[in-house]
């Protein structure tokens, strides 16, 4: 009892206003956007807050279901992280979580998983993955590892955004070296947010990393515009332009992202702004290239079944006739 009264002390979050872009640091004027993007961590530090302290499972699924619908993923997100760090030391809550309804939250919860890493020491990673019974495990759980740079971008941006800092690789389901890809791929995030969606600084910001980093970066810009909102159209449609080569990336985060919102039940407008910005799809469409590329049965290939997924959609969009807003 004495070490979970400490892992719970130590794994305190983060205040509301710490979480904010001002708390941060990040060069962001206030504005509606901002606001609405800053909506994100704080309903993450709730959800946290939830879980750490809550008595038992059942109270926080309570608490959860009266978070916006909006809102509502990034809530389990952060109570996934609690549960996941209780877990660590005793205890099935994360798995009883994603049971039922939660798992709807499938996609945003591994990140959570991803957020309880950061703050864990890596030996204790080999337990913070539950068996779920969930048609997206294990593929998806690669989602943890892009919520693990996620944090690692938003609470050190000096070392890992502005020196670049390289993070040991891990041999997440056996492949260490693209356990580095998918770290990119949650900085790529956390740079819509830094930013506070300023397309033109997060364009430039992407441009600053080393050439063999972007098209993972642009993925992660693709999936954070289209889930968690900001970019007016135009912007967004200048976004594409400026990505060139790399506008294919865009679209796999930006379907990605449709998919996510879809199996929540969810989809606000500005899913479907960026969506169609990014990819010319509407919702179904983009839902439907998620469902008709993803890889099923045996596979004979040594990359993770996820990246196999993520290629079939970028195959996708290289295919004449579908459209990545290169022009």
């Amino acid at each position: 009892m004495q070490l979970l009264g400490s892992l719970r002390q130590l794994a305190l979050a983060p205040s509301l206003e710490k979480v904010s872009f001002t708390g941060r640091g990040f060069a962001v004027p206030p504005s509606e956007t901002s606001e609405k993007l800053e909506a994100v961590p704080q309903a993450v530090v709730c959800g946290f807050e939830w879980g750490i302290s809550a008595p038992d499972v059942r109270d926080v699924q309570r608490r959860l279901r009266l978070v916006d619908p909006e809102q509502r993923g990034f809530a389990y997100e952060g109570a996934t992280m609690a549960f996941t760090i209780l877990d660590s030391v005793r205890g099935n809550r994360t798995a009883q979580l994603l049971s039922g309804a939660g798992e709807r939250h499938i996609f945003l919860a591994y990140i959570g998983i991803g957020f309880a890493m950061a703050r864990l020491p890596r030996p204790l990673w080999k337990k913070v993955l539950p068996d779920l019974d969930s048609h997206y495990f294990p593929t998806m759980s690669w989602l943890a590892v892009d919520g693990y740079g996620f944090d690692k971008a938003y609470f050190d941006t000096e070392r890992y955004v502005d020196r670049q800092a390289p993070i040991a690789p891990y041999s997440w389901d056996g492949d260490p070296d693209y356990f580095c890809r998918v770290i990119d791929q949650g900085i790529g995030r956390a740079l819509w947010f830094i930013h506070g969606a300023d397309t033109s600084k997060v364009a430039a910001a992407v441009a600053a990393f080393d050439r063999h980093r972007q098209a993972d970066l642009w993925s992660g810009v693709g999936l954070a515009a289209t889930f968690a909102g900001g970019g007016q159209p135009a912007e967004l449609a200048a976004l594409v332009r400026v990505a060139g080569e790399h506008a294919a990336e865009l679209a796999l985060g930006s379907v990605f992202a449709v998919k996510a919102r879809s199996y929540a039940g969810f989809v606000p407008q500005h899913t479907v702004n960026a969506a169609h910005e990014f990819t010319g799809l509407s919702i179904e469409q983009a839902t439907e290239v998620a469902d008709s590329t993803e890889v099923l049965g045996p596979i004979s290939s040594s990359e993770p079944r996820y990246e196999l997924w993520r290629q079939e959609i970028r195959s996708y969009f290289a295919r004449a006739g579908n459209r990545v807003a290169t022009s």
